[in-house]
């Protein structure tokens, strides 16, 4: 046994010399993920915006939430005809157990979104169906869903989406061992109709005689032929179709079980691949081929996590995975060449309760994906990305680019005078369904920042990155709907996200502050009034004033320290830890109350103004 490992780790030390001596992708940044953290304590990438597309609940079942379904996953994401199409898999309660289908969901701007349509509906599977090496047969049994690739804009600016129903005889069983019934297809049409769904490619398991649809040639459509013809022509379209087609499929370059695969064009033509575990390698010849067998990519820490690259709209690059064994946080790292990377950035550094417990469901913001090339550019711009929450909800996300991980100005915001939808290009939102942030009219009319709040699991938060500061004041104006439920934390923190000040307006009606262990009673608050706070803080004294419409109401000592102040955070909810990274892997429980909700709560925040003091001093002499 001990030779045996030494042997292994042999051919592991001999594997990664190879890697060093390849043209490969690479990390040489020297930030990481501290997996004792949601957020894992890195830097914000500046103005990332993540909106909750669909939040699943069971018992309650409407269209918005999926009709009930508390599985849902592997989402892809396309822009096309001016609207963002997104698509997941979805079954009743845990992963490789049926029924199972594939849900579209579009919105126009990437944060409104409409209700989940079926797009692939459940699929019967023939009495008697088995598979080799497995000793069990179909019997009133439905196929699971799996798929890595989601769309496809044709030549001729028509838009295809798929899916591909696999055989899972038992939990354990798997749908992508190429042995299901096959991949289907169907048309998007301008409209928003959808076409006959047809099959494009069958495994060679499948009795095509019981065939629930047609084959694509059968279609009288000549161009929807024609695009589907062109899709099998195209290796990199192909190379996502590896896991579930059939083991010896001559239309997949590269056979071996990578998983999936994504891929970028780098300058001079040649493409980047890239597959889950940070697997990389290089093809001179459009996907044909591949330089090296796909081999983990130095430097990056990436688990059974799907990574995502692309080149941005600026000309750079920029992956975006879970830097970490496990799935979160949501993180993303840029390069200038799309070889060499060199920082990591948090995404999404949240987790939100998961409120449904099922088979092989796991924590955290995970299996993300992008727009493929030719799937479409949003016009803002942005990097979008789309993923899943604990294999529960679905999210997805705006990155602004060029990416920024530093501010270049204090905040100096009257949301009331400025440019509608440019509010909040600055701000770093996370947006739940129950529990939204936007731009919306305060109680006197004008423009305010928004945190709306009536999710019990879940919470609103909204934060903006300053220049770092060690002597500053903040000014923010805020009016509180309520004081008898609901609460709005509002910290001060590092660069990593670890805060020193918390001021908190609870819902008894008191405005506190957390002073130590214990929270500090400042004053009562009223709903409907605005409140006028500025907040004075030294962090090399470790101590702060807090005034309210021109009256101090406390001096106080830092909770912990800072080297430095760089965010300031609105939340609508505790500070959450749960889980970490001893919690069991698999939750097979729902949690009490699960498809709840709580009384609404709002606050409104109509200005944020901070100002290094020190350099407001040193201007003045």
């Amino acid at each position: 046994m001990i030779h045996k490992k030494l042997a292994t780790l042999v051919l592991g030390l001999l594997s990664f010399s190879g890697v060093e001596a390849q043209d490969t992708v690479r990390y040489v940044g020297e930030t990481l993920s501290n997996v004792d953290y949601h957020h894992g304590q890195l830097p914000l990438a500046v103005g990332v915006h993540n909106i909750q597309v669909m939040r699943a609940r069971r018992g309650f079942p409407l269209p918005e939430d999926g009709y009930g379904w508390t599985y849902n996953h592997g989402p892809n994401l396309a822009h096309w005809n001016g609207t963002f199409y997104l698509h997941y898999l979805s079954d009743p309660v845990g992963e490789h157990i049926p029924p199972s289908r594939t849900l579209l969901v579009t919105s126009e701007d990437g944060y409104n979104w409409g209700d989940p349509q079926i797009i692939f509906p459940p699929y019967r599977i023939p009495d008697g169906t088995s598979k080799d090496g497995h000793p069990g047969e179909a019997k009133d049994l439905e196929a699971v869903m799996h798929q890595r690739m989601g769309f496809y804009v044709s030549k001729e600016n028509r838009l295809l989406s798929f899916a591909y129903y696999g055989v899972v005889l038992d939990p354990k069983d798997d749908p992508n061992d190429g042995k299901g019934i096959g991949r289907v297809v169907r048309e998007i049409k301008k409209d928003g109709s959808f076409g006959p769904i047809y099959f494009i490619r069958f495994n060679s398991t499948t009795d095509k005689q019981k065939a629930a649809y047609p084959f694509f040639t059968k279609s009288k459509d000549k161009g929807f032929v024609k695009a589907c013809k062109e899709i099998l022509d195209n290796p990199l379209m192909m190379q996502q179709w590896v896991e579930e087609a059939d083991r010896d499929d001559p239309l997949i370059p590269l056979k071996n079980q990578y998983k999936a695969f994504n891929y970028y064009h780098l300058p001079d033509n040649r493409i980047v691949g890239l597959w889950k575990h940070a697997l990389t390698s290089i093809s001179k010849d459009g996907g044909y081929t591949w330089e090296y067998t796909p081999t983990r990519a130095p430097g990056f820490v990436n688990s059974s996590a799907k990574i995502w690259g692309q080149r941005t709209s600026d000309g750079q690059y920029a992956t975006v995975y879970n830097p970490s064994e496990f799935r979160w946080p949501l993180a993303l790292s840029t390069s200038k060449d799309g070889m060499v990377y060199t920082d990591l950035l948090l995404v999404n550094g949240e987790i939100t309760s998961m409120r449904y417990g099922g088979n092989y469901k796991s924590y955290g913001p995970q299996y993300v994906r992008g727009i493929l090339p030719g799937n479409g550019t949003p016009p803002d711009g942005n990097m979008w990305v789309t993923y899943s929450m604990n294999k529960e909800d679905i999210w997805v996300s705006s990155v602004p680019v060029p990416i920024k991980s530093t501010a270049e100005e204090h905040a100096n915001e009257e949301f009331a005078g400025m440019p509608d939808g440019e509010e909040l290009n600055l701000w770093n939102i996370y947006s739940p369904r129950w529990a939204p942030v936007g731009i919306e009219k305060a109680m006197d009319g004008s423009k305010a920042l928004v945190l709306k709040d009536w999710d019990k699991f879940d919470y609103a938060r909204a934060e903006r990155l300053i220049p770092a500061t060690k002597k500053m004041t903040a000014e923010f104006s805020l009016i509180p709907a309520q004081n008898d439920k609901g609460l709005l934390q509002v910290e001060f923190q590092d660069r990593q996200g670890s805060p020193a000040i918390r001021l908190i307006f609870d819902s008894d009606g008191i405005f506190k502050n957390k002073s130590g262990y214990r929270l500090s009673n400042m004053m009562e608050y009223e709903a409907d009034k605005q409140y006028d706070v500025r907040v004075e803080l030294d962090v090399d004294k470790r101590m702060y004033h807090v005034f309210v419409n021109g009256k101090k109401e406390t001096t106080r000592i830092f909770f912990a320290p800072v080297q430095s102040i760089e965010r300031i955070m609105f939340r609508t909810g505790e500070v959450r830890r749960f889980p970490d990274a001893d919690t069991p892997t698999d939750q097979d429980y729902d949690l009490t109350g699960a498809a709840d909700q709580d009384p609404k709560a709002e606050f409104y925040i109509k200005s944020l103004r901070t100002q290094d003091r020190n350099s407001a001093a040193a201007s003045a002499d």
